[in-house]
């Protein structure tokens, strides 16, 4: 019987799948739909003067032609520990409430009368939120984490407008382990970004902070804890020293998932915070998006949030967009709500007690894989001289393996994938860290896939020593080894259509692939 801290064999599918377009043959039906007369359907001034160039195909040949991609892809359900996106499991009941035809199938400019349940599931998940975070008021128009911080940024933005003063609050600080979304955006805002360094506790110092705040400060944006798994435990001095100077504090809860259920935004004095409902709450999370960026304020802060706002009156419900004060808006309409069913019916599932267990398990879990990691040489641990437990996640390092062989975490990942891993989270830039991965075990995994994965990880570092050209060249059992950049950078090859593609590349010649097959060894390596 294999043990659990043996990797597992794993080669896996390669086809030579054409184009969808390039399959079938005139004539090729799945079904055979009732001629419509265009007349009646569409005004003459937009109707195609030729048909599309849509392929003929079977049902059988178009569900051959999706699976067999499907088989080449290794998505949620290898071990995919995505440090500071909370990779979970989704839920196929919240899959199928999300494909119901009272939700695929409607429009936000529909009548209210036809859209009660829709806002119901809006409103409930708000007032969940609300238990969590202490805040007053949430919405859901924010497609994504960058895009919540965004609104932050536009909210504080209007609010000192309001209050004449924007144009002496134009600073917000930040730290230099926050994530870029937060300076990136509070710039696109017009804002000036002071960051600031860590210090020897692995965050910034109260002494730094005080240097940078002002009657110029607009914002404080910070994560807490960062994606080190270091929490700052001198966050409410840090919230007081800002509100002293009369600045306004946002709490980026992208690393909510270790903390849920023990700490509240507004308890620690925050003005305003966010959610990543497609992380932490369930959602899937897959080649950046779809997300919902949950955007949540105190009561002073609620005139200014984006419109509409999904408001209760009774029994019924409603889209407020009589906000004058509103920041406007940071995305059409209402957001992707099917991420807010699916974050529905996460919370319902869980409860209160589900969600407290599940931090409880997901910082277990990250320490548990501490202490497994340090025992493999050739990583390092970030701040390793800092005393206490980690959050849900840990920075670790490659460096001294990179140092002793000159592998570097990206060959490192790229072979893990020939185990069947997917590739883990390495670091937002910039690297503070050499040659980091950042794991995430959350509370979903098992301690046996997460001992398969260490078992991975060792097993790429000792043939990193033993053999580092099939590290470096690696992957080998995946239908592509590596992906040519130079496609990706020359206008003239790429296309994100089936016509962009003919008209760059003629309709009879099919290019060389930008990817490169991976080559398949007679047998097994490693």
């Amino acid at each position: 019987m294999r043990r659990d801290d043996e990797p597992r064999d794993f080669h896996a599918a390669r086809w030579e799948e054409p184009l969808i377009h390039e399959l079938g043959r005139p004539g090729a039906r799945g079904q055979v739909f009732p001629a419509a007369d265009a007349a009646d359907l569409v005004p003459a001034a937009m109707r195609r003067a030729a048909p599309p160039a849509l392929p003929e195909l079977t049902e059988y040949e178009v569900q051959r032609h999706y699976l067999h991609l499907s088989q080449q892809t290794l998505g949620m359900m290898g071990i995919s520990l995505f440090g500071t996106c909370t990779m979970k499991f989704n839920s196929k009941m919240a899959e199928a409430a999300s494909l119901r035809p009272e939700m695929a199938e409607t429009h936000p400019l529909q009548h209210p009368d036809t859209l009660q349940g829709s806002m119901a599931i809006i409103h409930d998940v708000d007032m969940m939120l609300r238990s969590l975070s202490g805040m007053d008021q949430f919405v859901f128009q924010p497609g994504g984490g960058a895009d919540a911080a965004y609104t932050m940024a536009a909210l504080a933005r209007a609010y000192w407008r309001a209050r004449g003063e924007l144009g002496q609050r134009d600073e917000v600080i930040t730290s230099i382990q926050a994530h870029p979304c937060n300076p990136a955006t509070a710039a696109a805002a017009g804002f000036r970004v002071i960051t600031l360094p860590l210090g020897e506790k692995g965050y910034p110092t109260l002494d730094s902070l005080r240097a940078a705040v002002s009657e110029r400060t607009a914002l404080l944006m910070i994560n807490n804890p960062d994606d080190m798994g270091i929490y700052n435990p001198e966050i409410r001095e840090w919230v007081r020293v800002v509100k002293q100077a009369g600045g306004l504090c946002f709490y980026d809860h992208a690393n909510f998932n270790g903390v849920m259920g023990k700490i509240s935004a507004a308890e620690l004095g925050f003005d305003a915070c966010m959610f990543m409902l497609h992380k932490t709450f369930g959602g899937p999370k897959s080649g950046g998006g779809p997300a919902v960026g949950a955007f949540g304020c105190t009561a002073a802060l609620a005139p200014f949030l984006p419109v509409p706002v999904i408001v209760k009156e009774g029994e019924r419900y409603r889209a407020d967009l009589d906000r004058p004060l509103s920041c406007g808006k940071v995305r059409e309409f209402w957001g992707n709500l099917p991420i807010v069913l699916r974050a529905w019916v996460w919370l319902r599932a869980m409860g209160a007690e589900g969600i407290d267990l599940a931090s409880d398990l997901s910082v277990l879990a990250n320490n548990y894989m501490d202490a497994r990691l340090a025992r493999i040489p050739g990583l390092a641990r970030s701040h390793p001289d800092l005393p206490g437990w980690r959050m849900e996640m840990t920075r670790w390092s490659l460096g001294p393996l990179k140092e002793e062989t000159g592998i570097g975490t990206v060959e490192v990942a790229n072979r893990m994938a020939d185990y069947g891993i997917d590739p883990y989270w390495m670091s937002h830039e910039p690297w503070i860290v050499p040659e980091p991965f950042t794991p995430e075990a959350g509370e979903m995994y098992s301690r046996e896939d997460l001992d398969q994965w260490i078992a991975v990880l060792a097993r790429v570092v000792e043939e990193a020593r033993r053999d580092p050209e099939l590290v470096r060249t690696a992957p080998h059992r995946q239908p592509i080894a590596r992906i040519r950049g130079d496609w990706l950078e020359d206008p003239e090859r790429w296309a994100m259509s089936w016509a962009a593609y003919r008209r760059k590349h003629g309709a009879a010649t099919r290019p060389a692939s930008p990817a490169e097959p991976a080559p398949r060894p007679a047998a097994r390596t490693g």
